[in-house]
Formats: C-alpha cells, sequence, structure tokens
C-alpha cells in the first residue's frame, strides 16, 4: 500500500487566501464583481439621427411660418367666418349621421352574413363586394344622377326628388354600411365559441346573445377600426364638394373663387380638419382604453 501511495501522491488542497472572495460576488472570469465596471451603450448614431430629424423638423417648420405665400393673415381672417363655420357644421353633421347609419347597416348585413343561410350570405357579400370595388366619386354621381336611369320608380318621378344633400347621406351610408360589416363580422369572429355556448346553455335567445354577449366582447376589436373609418369619413366627406354639397371644403372653395385666394383658404380647411381629427383621435385613445379594461391592451 505505501508503495502504491508514493507512486500515485494525492494532491494537496490549495492554500486558503488570507481576505477569501465569497462565490457571490465572483464572476464567471474570476474576477471580483465589484471590480467590474459597467460601461452603458453608446447608441451614437441613433442620437445623431434624432438630432438631425429635429434640425430638419425646425427648419421646415420655420419656413412654413415666415414663408409670406402661405399668407397667415388671410387664414385668420377666414379661420372663423359665418360661411366656414357652417360648412365645418354640415361637414360634422354629416359624418355624424353616416356613421351611425352605416355602423347599424353594417350590423345587420354582418350578422346575417354570419347566419347559416345560404342565400343570404351570398346577397351580402355580392353587397359588400360591390360596394368595396367601386369608387365612392362613382357612387355619388351615380346617384346624383338617378334621375336619367329610372326617371320612374313605382310610380314616382325621382328626376330632381333627391338633392345633394340627401344623395350624399345615401351614398356615404351604403359605401360606408360594406366596410362596417366587414368590421363588426371580424369582430363577432374575435369572440371565443366558448362564450356563445355558454349562453346557449343559459337559454338565451339569439338577440340576447348578440346585444349581451357577443358585440360587448366583439367592442375590443371593433372599436380601433371604427375609429379609424370615423377619422377616414370625416375626410372623406369632402368628396361631396363634387356635388354642390356646402361642406367644409366647398365653402373655402366658394371664397377662393371669388378672391383667388386658394393657398390660404385650402390651409383654413386643412387645419380645421387636423382639429377635429386630433380630438376624434383622443376620443377614441379613451373608448379603447374603455373596453380593454383587464385586458393586457389595458393602458
Amino acid at each position: 500500500m505505501s508503495a502504491q501511495t508514493d507512486a500515485f501522491p494525492q494532491p494537496r488542497p490549495a492554500p486558503l487566501s488570507k481576505d477569501p472572495v465569497p462565490l457571490s460576488k465572483r464572476s464567471d472570469t474570476g474576477h471580483d464583481a465589484e471590480q467590474l465596471r459597467i460601461v452603458p451603450v453608446r447608441r451614437t448614431g441613433q442620437w445623431t439621427a434624432a438630432v438631425a430629424v429635429l434640425v430638419l423638423l425646425a427648419l421646415a417648420l420655420s419656413s412654413v411660418v415666415r414663408n409670406d405665400a402661405f399668407q397667415w393673415d388671410v387664414v385668420g381672417d377666414y379661420f372663423t367666418t359665418a360661411s366656414v363655420l357652417r360648412g365645418l357644421g354640415l361637414t360634422l353633421w354629416l359624418t355624424a349621421l353616416v356613421m351611425v347609419l352605416g355602423f347599424a347597416l353594417g350590423t345587420l348585413l354582418a350578422v346575417l352574413r354570419l347566419s347559416t343561410n345560404r342565400v343570404l350570405q351570398g346577397v351580402i357579400w355580392g353587397y359588400v363586394w360591390l360596394f368595396r370595388s367601386t369608387p365612392i366619386l362613382v357612387q355619388l354621381l351615380f346617384w346624383f344622377n338617378i334621375g336619367a336611369l329610372y326617371p320612374q320608380i313605382l310610380g314616382v318621378r325621382t328626376v330632381n326628388l333627391l338633392g345633394p344633400v340627401t344623395v350624399a347621406v345615401i351614398g356615404l351610408t351604403l359605401h360606408e354600411a360594406a366596410y362596417a360589416a366587414e368590421v363588426v363580422r371580424g369582430g363577432i369572429l374575435s369572440v371565443e365559441r366558448g362564450q356563445i355556448e355558454a349562453a346557449q346553455s343559459l337559454g338565451l335567445g339569439a338577440w340576447r346573445r348578440l346585444r349581451r354577449i357577443v358585440l360587448p366582447q366583439a367592442m375590443r376589436s371593433i372599436v380601433p377600426p371604427a375609429g379609424n373609418m370615423l377619422i377616414g369619413t370625416l375626410k372623406g366627406t369632402s368628396i361631396v364638394s363634387v356635388i354642390a354639397v356646402q361642406d367644409l371644403l366647398y365653402s373655402v372653395q366658394l371664397v377662393y373663387h371669388r378672391t383667388y385666394q386658394v393657398i390660404p383658404l385650402l390651409l383654413v380647411a386643412t387645419l380645421w380638419y387636423v382639429a377635429v381629427t386630433s380630438l376624434l383621435g383622443i376620443g377614441q385613445h379613451y373608448i379603447e382604453r374603455h373596453y380593454a379594461r383587464g385586458t393586457a391592451g389595458a393602458r
């Protein structure tokens, strides 16, 4: 045994350091964690790009404000005139009415398309396909000239029957309903099937299931695109100026056709559109947050 021990000597333990470092403070490289320096990542490129963008924005803003060609004094003079405010009021009224009627009709179309009736599914699909495939301007012009296509409908003369505002409401509503139907259908399909089955097990009818169970949960998916549609409809109402509806754009057009001050009057309309859409965006944010309560999307 002694010979084997001498041939294979056992390793001696290393002497303990006078100032041992706890294992919790040792790094993988063997150095003390307290001696490591934490150096933040230098994002020189990002900061340079940010400064360059801010400088360009400042230069662009300065050029707009200091450019006399914009005629800011004229913009201030016409910004709150009676004709412009009347046009703004008609634009807001038209937007609200079209959104209410469009989503009411769109919800009905979405429910019918989700039914088990193949005929209804096909008809609703065709409606959505047709109105989404044709420009809104073409649709308005067709409705405006309905008297030339059908002089009489059920014994009623259609020539001069529909005024420009009525044509605008009908055309925009039918166009909006096609998009609203897809938005609502997508929201309904986002509701878990188990929720509907649970409501059915409670004996709730189809209408009560839709009103009490499906739509409240579907609103989380409906509100964001619906808010975008609302803003798009507000701006899209400017198309009715081609059929002489005195909305905001048509009102400023009447002025600059008389004064030839095109740029400042267009700026008046632009600033009003920006102000209203900004307010609608703020409202959309709070509505989204309301329906996202209790979910990961709440913020």
